[in-house]
């Protein structure tokens, strides 16, 4: 039976469209392959050494930066025939390190590498050198807790604010209260750098796999707060005035979303803090503004920077004369790495503290302000906690 004549014009209508779209594509011009099909970047070598490439055929000069360099001075990449830019470092300890690449003075991520770290208003690409160094901050075979995006609405400041949360394998089918352990970040990060490049959860695992820890639910809020139009560096009020805004909103609305939504314990004794660089900061602030909060205090790779040295006697003067102010303290610790920028600042803030007789533990490392330094801070404070 033959088909009918609407069925016959559309199959031809179709084959022809078909047979049009064939030559089209025919006559159409084919993509040259090039060097950045196959390019890999980083490629870490089995002596530890890395090479880092991007493919960048038009550009005149590319350098990169990374705190495996130990110092800020940028490093050029050599061009090839091929158009790739490359560069060869270390060999590097095994670690985890953070670099950025810079294209004719416009900062460009690594388009081969996925892996990145994430600041309020710039990223980082991020590389791991394998090693058994690094076994303390890798993802194990070991039971894992989970680390949530929470949100909440910020009272203190009008908007919509996110917090990272740890809580430790076991959580959501027990009943358990847990001490709770508040992780604070560094200036241009947010609540996701001690989750991305910190390793925090996994440190927190392999640690409570270990029998190291204690178990307990980690909070990593967003200490940078809205700043003001500014230009230049920071003035002293401005850091005050951020101080002073990260403290309401974590007295007045991370503790309480805290101890509302997780079964968190809520004594003096069953908390800690601890910070680094701006956090650190951060934490010095509460800790002699509100001693009564945290019986377990950490200060990494910080102290009060500038002015605030010379203020920090009067405004925590109170505290600071508290004869008492020792005994509601099981843990005052201290660490920083020799190369540190803060070490002036570090100093300055230990004088203040041995002046009033305020106990603490100090410790210097080797290395300088890197993540390098602060993962290996977090997994030496952490087993000290709530014991």
């Amino acid at each position: 039976m033959n088909q009918h004549p609407i069925v016959n014009r559309l199959c031809y209508t179709l084959l022809a469209i078909s047979l049009v779209t064939l030559r089209v594509v025919a006559q159409a011009p084919q993509r040259q392959p090039t060097p950045n099909d196959t390019l890999k970047s980083p490629k870490v070598m089995a002596d530890k050494r890395v090479m880092i490439s991007i493919y960048a055929p038009k550009a005149s000069d590319v350098t990169v930066t990374g705190d495996f360099l130990g110092q800020p001075k940028p490093l050029s990449l050599t061009k090839s025939e091929q158009g790739v830019w490359s560069t060869l470092v270390g060999p590097l300890k095994p670690d985890y390190y953070t670099y950025t690449l810079m294209v004719d003075g416009v900062r460009t991520m690594d388009p081969k590498n996925p892996v990145i770290k994430q600041g309020i208003s710039s990223l980082e690409n991020v590389m791991a050198v394998p090693g058994t160094e690094t076994a303390f901050e890798d993802n194990q075979p070991v039971p894992h807790g989970d680390v949530r995006e929470v949100w909440y609405q910020s009272k203190s400041l009008g908007m919509m604010r996110r917090m990272h949360v740890y809580t430790p394998p076991g959580y959501e089918k027990g009943t358990t209260k847990y001490p709770v352990f508040y992780l604070l970040h560094g200036a241009g990060d947010d609540d996701s750098g001690w989750n991305t490049v910190g390793r925090s959860g996994f440190i927190m695992d392999n640690l409570l796999a270990a029998g190291k820890v204690k178990p307990m639910v980690v909070v990593m809020p967003n200490g940078s707060m809205p700043m003001p139009p500014q230009t230049g560096m920071p003035t002293n009020e401005t850091m005050n005035r951020m101080r002073s805004l990260f403290a309401d909103e974590l007295l007045k609305d991370v503790m309480p979303h805290v101890e509302k939504t997780y079964r968190t314990l809520t004594n003096q004794e069953n908390r800690a803090i601890a910070g680094l660089s701006m956090g650190g900061f951060q934490t010095l602030d509460v800790t002699l503004t509100h001693p009564e909060l945290f019986n377990y205090v950490g200060v990494f790779s910080s102290g009060f920077f500038g002015a605030t040295v010379d203020e920090a006697e009067t405004k925590y003067a109170k505290v600071l004369n508290d004869s008492n102010f020792n005994k509601g303290k099981k843990l005052f610790w201290i660490e920083i790495g020799k190369d540190d920028f803060v070490m002036d600042a570090n100093k300055k803030t230990i004088a203040l503290l041995d002046k009033h007789n305020i106990k603490y533990q100090y410790k210097e490392t080797d290395g300088g302000h890197t993540w390098i330094n602060w993962r290996q801070y977090l997994n030496e404070y952490a087993p000290l906690l709530f014991r």
